[in-house]
């Protein structure tokens, strides 16, 4: 009965932690908890008395309380403090001293990111303090690449540059920077210029060896190769690789290779353990236990590493004992422990997908096993355990970006050899690395060809047709529900007899609400970027595209709200830039685009850069063309000038002019009254707004200049722009809508 009691305490703690998601939720598990008191022991004689669940209600509740606790905040002499809350757009230029808390690593951009841990601040020539306390925190610093050269960890360094707050999600799928530095304790960020080095050196540190093996490994196999075989050793978060490589295994499903984990920590254990076979059980606990701090020294103290690392550790203390170890039931401590060091990790998504995937090998891969019978009894293990960690992680997966990889489990079975290779081989290596460089650098260069393996079988998948399928984000109730299903499919016999109907169900709930909601879809979304403006006009299933065609765009706005949306291809793309990067005849490589409209058609003898067939025509300027229920034409191109009919209104796309074209586009006397006018936020001419007369003007750009600000408040037009309100979307039963405004209201975790 006490290990029962253990169970649901551990599982209330967790509970409350996830309850955090939600308002009030601490309470709610409290209820919970006198609900199970006042009925479970009525209706269930062998089930823990009442005192139990009152004590798991309030566990639950205090660890939603102990959560809010450990939310990091800024204090009172954090530097964020200094920048502006709202008015002030003039640069914030500093001079901060502190000491480094990471390696430099590349960002998208390829400029050099690190931690730096604040101990003074100058600004305009004085010590910036709050009341005599010198300014402290943690700020995320980017510099050049070349101005990062020789800079680790334990530090001191003098960096010059601007200071900035951190954005929240601006566009729906985006991604939460303000979040993201949160969860580290961190609220500013530092654009830098000039890095002077205040010490030479501090000492020794892990970074040491983790630089030793990354070299040793770049000497002889060259690049992507050496990259990729130092990542399975130190994890992606410890190399720099290559992000259009990290990219493709993600597409592919292989994201689990790059990253130090349980697969890793088995390896390890098992060289130790069978070369250490003739030693004492004490012997062998001791080198295990070594090996494991030496790893998770050089990975890093991250959730995923950790809870490899216990498991692992747990299973030398049975082989110590010489008793058997439960591991559902080993799992489940090692989550309460390592959320009790740190209850923010709920929300990390590398904790959720590491224990999810662990729970599914551990009872999902046995049946699997025995189902696959027919199969040779050393391939039968290979194919069960990745359709065991497949089916446990894909709920989350939908839930936070709504893209699932079709062929991961076909290419978790074609890589893992290769995977298990690399990963064995790349430790001997980084062994040896550190006892000899020459000899990690030899024996690294042995596995140039498996690597190449590797990346050839990742590069071919990610090619194929439907590689990375959007079907939209699904609900957390929807997400609740299919955990649902697979519980009962573990637990309950008669569903595990019935799995397809479990399957059947499970598709329902993904497929039916979003059919349900795509075919009563009618939405138009301005998105907020900081370069071209782009947007997305949603009718039913056909999908149009305004705007901005640059890879950067495309990348970091356009493509995440498509897949959030479960977009799989655009009928039709409106580019007002004359060369479009459009690769491949996708969005972002991956989402089809069946009709492109540019400003001129691309000539005869213009070489072709993409084998794909498409599409492509001029913007009419006469008569309107159509993309599904949407009608626009141009008006004037330089510069740009859309008419748009979106239902029942008419949008107007309008670019930047000066006063001068702005004069020449009113004698034209062509352009029509609008209900709502798209614009960069510049200056516009009163006349030309008198001439247009909408009802709500959106401005793209980061500020509106204050004229026209005042202008159109005169006339009393509604006015939107991006970089006030986030992304604004326009439905005809909701009206308009701001993504800021929206997630003000929406409880958050963090």
């Amino acid at each position: 009965m006490g290990l029962a009691y253990g169970i649901i305490g551990c599982l209330a703690y967790i509970l409350g932690l996830l309850s955090t998601g939600v308002a009030w939720g601490g309470w709610v598990v409290l209820g919970l908890g006198v609900i199970c008191a006042l009925v479970i022991p009525r209706y269930w004689r062998m089930a823990p008395r009442s005192r139990v669940w009152l004590i798991a209600g309030v566990i639950g509740l205090g660890a939603s309380l102990y959560f809010q606790s450990r939310v990091p905040q800024p204090a009172s002499n954090d530097i964020s403090n200094l920048i502006p809350v709202r008015g002030n757009r003039q640069e914030l230029v500093v001079n901060v001293q502190g000491r480094v808390e990471s390696l430099p690593r590349l960002t998208r951009s390829q400029k050099a990111q690190f931690w730096l841990r604040v101990q003074t601040v100058v600004r305009q020539g004085k010590v910036a303090g709050d009341g005599g306390q010198p300014l402290a925190g943690k700020l995320y610093v980017t510099v050049s690449s070349l101005q990062a050269t020789g800079i680790h960890p334990g530090q001191r360094i003098s960096v010059e540059g601007s200071l900035y707050k951190p954005q929240p999600a601006t566009n729906p799928g985006g991604f939460d920077f303000a979040r993201y530095l949160a969860q580290e304790g961190c609220f500013a960020g530092l654009r830098g210029r000039q890095i002077e080095p205040l010490e030479k050196s501090a000492g020794w540190g892990w970074w040491m060896i983790q630089q030793r093996i990354v070299r040793s490994h770049m000497r002889w196999l060259g690049s992507p190769e050496a990259p990729l075989v130092s990542s399975m050793v130190l994890g992606s978060r410890g190399v720099d690789l290559p992000y259009d490589l990290k990219d493709k295994f993600t597409q592919v499903g292989l994201a689990h290779a790059l990253a130090a984990s349980g697969f890793h920590t088995s390896l390890i254990l098992g060289v130790v353990l069978t070369l250490t076979r003739r030693f004492s059980e004490r012997t062998r606990f001791v080198l295990g236990t070594l090996a494991l701090i030496i790893f998770v020294g050089l990975t890093g103290l991250q959730p995923s590493v950790l809870r490899a690392a216990l498991m692992g550790f747990g299973g030398l203390v049975a082989l110590l004992l010489r008793r058997k170890i439960k591991p559902l039931g080993a799992l489940l401590v090692v989550a309460t422990l390592l959320l009790i060091y740190n209850p923010l990790w709920i929300w990390n998504l590398g904790f959720q997908f590491s224990f999810l995937a662990t729970v599914g090998l551990i009872v999902t891969v046995p049946p699997l096993t025995k189902w696959l019978d027919w199969m040779p009894s050393a391939i039968a293990p290979l194919v069960a355990v990745p359709i065991a960690a497949y089916l446990w992680t894909l709920p989350l997966q939908l839930y936070t970006f709504g893209v699932l990889s079709p062929y991961s489990i076909l290419v978790n079975l074609v890589a893992t050899p290769l995977i298990s290779m690399l990963s064995l081989g790349g430790m001997v290596s980084a062994l040896a690395a550190v006892i000899w460089s020459p000899a990690g650098s030899a024996l690294a260069w042995l596995l140039k060809y498996p690597a190449q393996g590797l990346i050839a079988i990742v590069d071919g998948f990610s090619q194929l047709p439907g590689n990375a399928y959007a079907v939209g984000t699904i609900s957390a109730l929807t997400a609740i529900a299919l955990y649902a299903l697979i519980g009962l499919t573990w637990l309950q016999p008669w569903w595990r007899q019935r799995c397809w109907l479990a399957l059947l169900l499970g598709l329902g709930l993904i497929v039916i609400p979003a059919w349900q909601a795509r075919a009563s879809l009618f939405r138009v979304t301005v998105l907020a970027t900081t370069g071209q403006p782009v947007m997305v006009i949603q009718q039913g299933w056909h999908t149009a595209l305004v705007g901005a065609s640059n890879e950067s765009t495309i990348r970091v706005s356009t493509l995440p709200f498509l897949q959030k949306e479960g977009v799989n291809q655009v009928q039709g793309a409106v580019f007002t830039q004359t060369q479009p990067l459009l690769p491949a005849g996708k969005i972002g490589n991956q989402i089809p685009v069946k009709q492109l409209y540019t400003p001129s058609v691309r000539s005869k003898n213009s070489p072709q850069t993409s084998p794909v067939r498409l599409e492509q025509e001029s913007i009419p300027t006469h008569q309107f063309a159509r993309i599904g229920g949407i009608q626009f034409r141009q008006l004037n191109r330089e510069p740009t000038v859309l008419e748009m009919q979106i239902g029942n209104q008419i949008w107007l796309w309008f670019d930047g002019a000066s006063p001068e074209q702005q004069e020449a586009l009113l004698a034209t006397g062509t352009l029509p009254k609008v209900q709502v006018l798209r614009w960069d936020g510049r200056v516009l001419n009163p006349k030309l707004i008198a001439a247009l007369q909408p009802k709500v003007a959106i401005a793209t750009g980061r500020s509106v200049a204050p004229d026209t600000a005042g202008q159109l408040q005169q006339r009393a037009i509604q006015l939107f722009w991006t970089g006030r309100d986030g992304a604004i979307q326009w439905t005809p039963t909701d009206g308009f809508k701001t993504m800021l405004a929206a997630k003000d209201n929406r409880p958050s975790p963090l």
